[in-house]
């Protein structure tokens, strides 16, 4: 499958789930879903504790609000198919990113505007490295691997 196809596939949630939704009507922001706890290099996934916040009461009768309710009660993460993700090889810090001025939809697209998520921005090396060129960081190959002996 190209790149291109990987692009425009939208993975098949286990509960549908509308950014567009939680921050329009909801007016949610990015962190405070994605929280990036201490020393802040990884954005989490929030919690069923966080949705149900709010699910407690709202659209509780949603057969999706229900499953979502069935995760929390079993104390088991809904099992969200991640739409990004690098490679284990690579260092990469949200904080370090954030700190410098970028926004979640540097790298994630406008997630905001979306009813369904898929991947729209690619992340691979010669995206990140044109980024970095682009905003006069740094390419030398330790910024984001780690040195060999």
């Amino acid at each position: 499958m190209s790149w291109l196809l990987l692009l425009m596939f939208a993975a098949d949630q286990p509960l549908p789930f509308s950014h567009k939704t939680h921050t329009d009507t909801a007016l949610l922001k990015c962190a405070e879903c994605h929280t990036m706890p201490a020393p802040g290099e990884q954005a989490t996934i929030p919690e069923t504790k966080k949705c149900m916040s709010c699910h407690i009461a709202v659209k509780k009768d949603s057969p999706h609000i229900q499953k979502l309710t069935e995760f929390h009660t079993a104390k088991k993460a809904v099992p969200w198919i991640r739409v990004y993700q690098i490679p284990g090889f690579v260092f990469f810090s949200h904080k370090l990113h954030t700190d410098a001025g970028a926004k979640c939809e540097t790298c994630h697209g406008p997630v905001a505007e979306r009813d369904v998520l898929k991947k729209e921005v690619e992340t691979n090396m010669g995206a990140c490295m044109s980024c970095h060129a682009k905003n006069k960081a740094s390419n030398d190959c330790s910024t984001c691997h780690e040195k060999l002996n």
